[in-house]
């Protein structure tokens, strides 16, 4: 009894120690990638120029603009990465642990299509300067998702809220709004179309604090909230609705709860950086072949992982045909399939 106690103690401080050393790549990445770019910069400038913005005092000193594309261009981009990474991860783990289906991610519920089609919508056939602006766009797309997310919901909930409805209704939704955009994209003008094609690449270069700022409460919030249901999720994901019930756990609430913080994790994340689809599904993957799929380390490190994903692939991006920038949202899905399947490779080997 002594022996399997510590066991699993020592299963559980490498499970830490996991999350915590690919947390900790996450961050130095981050701050190497500030010191990179057309002007490579020495990196105490970064510390230099956080401390400055912090006094005040960015626009001040001979490096003055070397501050200012730090904090106002490098910075937020490299964090809206991550934070994207996160929350996007997040909310492919719980949809695939509340459907018991693990080809399920944020995308395949229509959620991504369905910003797609509000955004589109806006750059089209949006009049007046709120429509036309960033902020017009962002709030369209923001809320095109969250009525996806809605209808899904209200759909399935209608038949009994099993995992099929979900994912039947989703994809659905996926398609219905796949055709929609593609419609407006057929009858837009070449400079609108141009628009509406780059949104949908999904990319981190129009990150601004403001997103930010937004972004990190709605991720940290949400994650929070995701991890009080961490115990429920386990039983969930491993056992039938008729076995989860007789355990004493309400399936439609959490359902109903931990799917639409989920909705409302990407709905915030793809307002801002576009349709970026392949790392709901990639990291959640990748985190349970390496941890486990114990809610308590699996979302922690699901989300990690996705930041660290999704920080190289706009790294890699960024400078692999410098001076091209090639949206995250592409890199994404060659870099992740790859790795992909070279784990799963692996894990059968492990199995033999």
């Amino acid at each position: 009894m002594v022996d399997l106690n510590r066991a699993y103690k020592k299963e559980q401080r490498k499970k830490l120690l996991l999350i915590s050393a690919v947390a900790l790549v996450m961050l130095m990445a981050g701050y190497v990638f500030t010191t990179i770019g057309m002007q490579n910069i020495a990196p105490t400038q970064t510390l230099i120029a956080i401390a400055k913005a912090f006094n005040g005092t960015l626009d001040s000193g001979a490096d003055a603009a070397t501050n200012k594309v730090i904090m106002l261009l490098r910075l937020p981009r490299i964090i809206l990465a991550m934070l994207a990474g996160i929350g996007l991860a997040v909310s492919g783990a719980v949809m695939q642990s509340l459907t018991r289906n693990y080809l399920v991610s944020p995308f395949t519920l229509g959620i991504s299509s369905a910003a797609a089609f509000g955004a589109s919508m806006s750059i089209v056939f949006g009049v007046g300067m709120f429509f036309q602006s960033e902020t017009g766009m962002i709030s369209c797309a923001f809320a095109a998702a969250c009525l996806c997310g809605c209808i899904v919901y209200g759909i399935s909930r209608y038949v009994d809220l099993n995992p099929s409805s979900i994912v039947l209704v989703g994809i659905a939704l996926n398609y219905l709004f796949s055709a929609m955009t593609a419609t407006i994209e057929f009858f837009a003008k070449e400079n609108k179309l141009e628009a509406v094609v780059q949104w949908t690449f999904g990319s981190v270069n129009r990150a601004t604090w403001d997103s930010v700022l937004i972004t990190f409460l709605i991720v940290i919030i949400g994650l929070i909230i995701l991890m009080f249901f961490s115990l429920k999720l386990n039983v969930m994901a491993t056992n039938s609705d008729e076995m989860s019930q007789s355990l004493g756990i309400n399936i439609s609430e959490v359902r109903v709860i931990c799917g639409m913080i989920a909705i409302l994790l990407t709905s915030t994340i793809i307002s801002f950086t576009g349709v970026i689809g392949f790392v709901g599904l990639i990291a959640p993957h990748i985190a349970r072949l390496l941890i486990g799929d114990n809610h308590l380390y699996y979302l922690p490190f699901a989300s990690v992982l996705g930041g660290v994903l999704l920080l190289f692939s706009d790294a890699i991006g960024k400078f692999i045909l410098y001076p091209v920038n090639i949206p995250v949202g592409i890199v994404i899905s060659f870099l992740g399939v790859p790795l992909f399947v070279h784990l799963i490779l692996m894990k059968k080997r492990g199995l033999e």
